[in-house]
């Protein structure tokens, strides 16, 4: 399977039997980024969160008053 990466447009081709290629047939807004743009961003996250400035949100827990 042919996939393009969101951010750099790289071409490439993994695999039909992966499950991200399953992922990406089936839910087309599922995105493919490859490997060297997901590490960047995975990097600069990292770097974010420990500036101490990253606030992280998270949706609220709804209590049920049934279970």
């Amino acid at each position: 399977m042919r996939v393009k990466c969101v951010i750099c447009d790289v071409v490439e081709t993994i695999d039909s039997q992966l499950p991200l290629a399953k992922k990406l047939r089936n839910r087309p807004i599922h995105t493919y980024m490859c490997t060297p743009c997901y590490n960047r961003i995975e990097l600069k996250t990292i770097e974010r969160k420990n500036t101490g400035l990253f606030q992280e949100f998270t949706p609220a827990e709804e209590k049920d008053e049934y279970i």
